[in-house]
């Protein structure tokens, strides 16, 4: 087989021996000169008294220099018994500065003591009902994160009410919850406190007291190359902990159902079991709830997380009400692209395609075949751009849409209703 050599590190040798040869970068090292030997009478004068003089001014000389401690310590160095690996950093001034590594290394301890106690294990069992009418049960496993030391967990909707339904096989609700502890073998059975499939959220409750809650931090402020921490139980192996960095925030994701997030990316690992654990900065707080990864040939290091932030009024009102209350218009609508408008002879918008009995839109006077075009004063082009900003307003809150009827344009008022 033949080598090949492209892909090899190339090694340059550094020798000091040199030569004459012509044929080479080698130079020969010179012949000594030869020397005559003097006689034993003259040996003494002039050898053994200038290099015992010698030796004791050298030992005079030591001998003060390490009464001088701080020369002392720039010949042998400092004494510390806790040994440090130390790498070199590049300074402003062109001066190179070395930089203990022990330092990092000791935050990932802290981080990873502090946190593992607030991280969970979750398993759920489900029912599944098959094509030739084969009951079974099935079972699937995940993270959470506690967030109140009386049993309240923090995790994913995906985790705990799986919606995995195909042709060949129907899924069930959960039948049981069980949840694992740090460091605790005992399987605690739990509850599902609310859900909502919208942001991925769950929370779930377990009857413990004197859990150690998580501490939430402020995803607001992460900026990209900070380094975090992602803490869970990917694929079945508990209390596991990764690291990387904040790789982007702010990132819009659409998952495989058309589901749109705006998440934390980053190149900390995150795998199966990993949904709902908890991605934490070098502080040990809690900046995100992980949620999914991209998966692919050639993809490595592209995961994402649910920042904290928009994830904590989510949370008050699942515990509260069990849901997540939201403003809701009443319509379906069709988004209406440069190149439908040109060849319908309609504006770019919103196409409403129905109108739902006794909601907001029917209540304002949307009809179907009304062009969305403006709500608030912003022009609309997208679904994603008309739920935003109803989203940004509460439920019993006024909504002004611009909208195209037959050709001409009209405002409409309409009150946002709850969600049902």
């Amino acid at each position: 087989m033949e080598e090949n050599n492209e892909n090899k590190p190339h090694f340059e040798m550094v020798q000091n021996v040199q030569t004459n040869n012509s044929s080479n970068n080698y130079k020969k090292v010179p012949t000594p000169k030869t020397q005559k030997v003097k006689t034993k009478s003259s040996f003494g004068k002039s050898v053994l008294i200038p290099f015992c003089s010698g030796i004791l001014g050298a030992t005079l000389v030591v001998g003060i220099c390490f009464s001088i401690p701080d020369i002392k310590d720039k010949l042998i160095g400092k004494n510390n018994s806790n040994s440090n690996t130390y790498v070199e950093a590049s300074s402003n001034n062109g001066t190179v500065d070395l930089v203990s590594l022990s330092n990092y290394s000791d935050t990932s301890v802290g981080v990873a003591s502090k946190v593992l106690p607030s991280i969970v294990g979750i398993k759920v069992q489900y029912s599944v009902n098959t094509f030739f009418n084969r009951p079974s049960t099935g079972e699937a496993e995940g993270s959470g994160v506690i967030i109140s030391e009386d049993g309240y967990i923090l995790t994913n909707n995906h985790v705990v009410a799986s919606g995995d339904t195909s042709s060949y096989y129907q899924v069930s609700e959960a039948n049981k919850i069980t949840v694992t502890l740090f460091n605790d073998s005992t399987e605690y059975e739990a509850k599902i406190i609310g859900t909502d499939a919208q942001t991925d959220l769950a929370v779930i409750k377990i009857e413990k007291t004197g859990l150690s809650a998580a501490t939430l931090g402020d995803s607001d402020s992460l900026k990209v190359g900070e380094t975090v921490f992602a803490f869970g139980n990917p694929l079945g192996m508990q209390s596991s902990v990764t690291s990387g960095i904040v790789s982007a925030v702010n990132r819009e994701v659409t998952d495989s159902d058309g589901q749109s997030y705006t998440l934390i990316q980053t190149d900390a690992a995150i795998n199966s079991g990993n949904s709902g654990g908890a991605l934490v900065n070098s502080k040990g707080e809690v900046i995100g709830i992980n949620t999914m990864k991209i998966n692919g040939t050639g993809v490595e290091g592209m995961g994402f997380a649910i920042p904290i932030n928009s994830t904590k009024s989510i949370t008050e009102q699942l515990i509260s009400d069990g849901k997540v209350k939201r403003p809701y218009i009443g319509i379906t609508g069709r988004e209406v692209n440069e190149q439908l408008a040109e060849y319908n002879n309609i504006p770019v918008g919103i196409y409403v395609v129905s109108v739902e009995a006794f909601s907001a839109a029917e209540k304002a006077g949307l009809k179907i075949g009304d062009v969305i075009v403006e709500a608030d004063g912003t022009s609309i082009k997208t679904m994603d751009d008309l739920n935003k900003i109803k989203n940004s307003h509460n439920i019993g809150d006024t909504m002004r849409l611009k909208i195209n009827r037959n050709g001409s344009e009209q405002e409409v008022i309409l009150t946002l209703q709850e969600q049902p």
